[in-house]
């Protein structure tokens, strides 16, 4: 009789799999705490659903901008009384990305006057090459 794979019997490269990450980002994970490595059932480790669901969680919040150790702060609390906590942690967050898309912004302006420069002129030295210091 062939047994259905109930969210429990998941190994390691099912697990990584169903979070759509490879199989050293889970240990790299679990190396850095953020994982808890299950113990070995017949010498095969087998994740659950909650398994899945907190890697899941932790690439979200990775797209996001979170660092690791913000993640880890954030798998710390408590989904119910700490809205004011996780609120700050994404308002700084936030305003991180904002400063960092400010100076994005910035270098993408600087650039392309740098190539529009260096398409109208036919000799002499590159603008782009000229502001790098080379």
């Amino acid at each position: 009789m062939v047994r259905s794979q109930q969210p429990k019997d998941l190994t390691i490269g099912k697990f990584a799999a169903a979070a759509d990450v490879g199989v050293e980002t889970v240990r790299f994970y679990q190396r850095r705490g953020l994982l808890p490595t299950p113990k070995r059932v017949g010498g095969i480790r087998h994740y659950g659903e909650s398994d899945v669901s907190r890697l899941r969680f932790i690439r979200h919040a990775q797209a996001a901008g979170f660092t690791l150790e913000e993640i880890r702060q954030l798998l710390a609390l408590d989904s119910g009384e700490d809205r004011a906590a996780a609120r700050e942690m994404a308002s700084r967050r936030l305003a991180e990305l904002d400063a960092r898309m400010e100076a994005l912004q910035h270098a993408r302006v600087s650039l392309q006057k740098l190539v529009s420069e260096c398409a109208i002129g036919k000799t002499g030295p590159c603008p782009i090459l000229k502001s790098f210091g080379a």
